[in-house]
């Protein structure tokens, strides 16, 4: 087998396993998020769908909701562009899936002959391919918005446009001082200096999370804006203006609808690699492990961590109010932005002084 041969059914290998976690963790987080807000509300959540009197606590939903939006009436407003109507909620679910290209899963291995990397793209700059696939998110509520030629859509659609420009400038800025700190905007990279314990805390891991406290608290809250979920659903204001995607309905709504939770899920990845150490943990030596093992371990410890992220968001969005408008805008350019360029500062200030 040549070299191309081999990278080209690597990256195949690594594409297909990625897609189908991704769309499969997509449908599972709409059954997480159901038993999840039950559970904080005294519910009991979904449980209604059976298959011969057989419920799984409530997994059939995500069979039954995939039935409903497949079957259910396709419906394009007569005055709707109806280009635009059909390619926003392809927009949005493939920016919402792009993403994943540069986000590291596990360590390098060695296969065949070959060194074989747990990343479908290896990439230098992965970070900004990242926010190149993230600030195309917007895109998709945008062009929703005013392909329905519903001035509710439309607004939805200003404000989604709106607090992108406001958080995506936070999202960019919170990570400066990560990549001061790690000389580098390659994920695997910042995900394998963040191995061992800290040395001036010998007791703490040597994560992200400990050394950029502060950006991590940044990219966290800008990251749950970016996903325009509770408390930063402005686009969809379901109790005010029920968003961009007002018109839509069946599959259409539903790629709306997955492309969110596969944000989250995509937000909860780069975290784990950015501030978690990614597939590593202390005390695993995966050069003491087999390959295969080493892959093994270090896939479930990475999904292990975005499992973690995704419960931490879903538990924000059953737990505080909604933002104003007003109170939404101020956070990101007011206070967001202004502790963001503060933590480059600091960065640089403590680089200095240590050396």
């Amino acid at each position: 087998m040549t070299a191309l041969a081999a990278a080209a059914l690597a990256a195949f290998a690594k594409s297909g396993f990625l897609l189908g976690t991704v769309l499969a963790g997509g449908a599972v987080m709409t059954w997480a998020e159901r038993k999840q807000s039950a559970m904080i509300q005294d519910r009991i959540g979904a449980n209604r769908a059976d298959i011969f009197g057989f419920r799984a606590l409530g997994l059939f939903h995500i069979i039954s909701d995939a039935i409903k939006m497949l079957t259910k009436e396709d419906f394009i407003p007569p005055f709707a562009d109806k280009f635009l109507f059909w390619l926003a909620p392809i927009v949005a679910g493939i920016a919402a899936t792009i993403g994943f290209l540069v986000i590291p899963f596990g360590p390098t291995i060695s296969a065949f002959g070959y060194e074989i990397p747990m990343v479908v793209m290896r990439s230098e700059i992965g970070v900004l391919i990242l926010f190149a696939a993230l600030g195309l998110t917007v895109y998709g509520a945008f062009l929703a918005g005013i392909a329905t030629n519903n001035k509710y859509g439309l607004l939805g659609g200003l404000r989604a446009a709106a607090q992108m420009a406001a958080y995506e400038v936070a999202i960019g800025l919170s990570l400066v001082g990560v990549f001061m700190v790690y000389s580098t905007l390659n994920l695997s990279t910042i995900a394998n200096a963040q191995q061992g314990w800290l040395s001036w805390f010998p007791w703490l891991p040597n994560w992200g999370v400990f050394v950029q406290p502060l950006a991590f608290i940044l990219f966290l809250t800008a990251a749950i804006a970016e996903t325009k979920r509770i408390p930063f659903d402005i686009p969809e204001g379901e109790s005010e203006i029920i968003g961009y995607f007002i018109e839509y309905s069946g599959m259409k709504f539903g790629l709306f609808f997955m492309s969110e939770l596969i944000e989250t899920i995509l937000f909860s990845a780069a975290i784990a690699v950015l501030f978690f150490g990614g597939w590593h943990l202390p005390g695993i030596d995966y050069a003491a492990l087999s390959n295969w093992q080493a892959a093994l371990v270090g896939s479930v410890v990475f999904w292990g961590k975005v499992v973690f992220g995704c419960w931490f968001m879903l538990l924000v969005r059953w737990t505080l109010p909604r933002f104003r408008y007003d109170q939404l805008l101020d956070l990101g350019w007011k206070y967001l932005l202004p502790v963001a360029l503060l933590n480059i500062l600091l960065t640089g200030a403590v680089l200095l002084l240590i050396g």
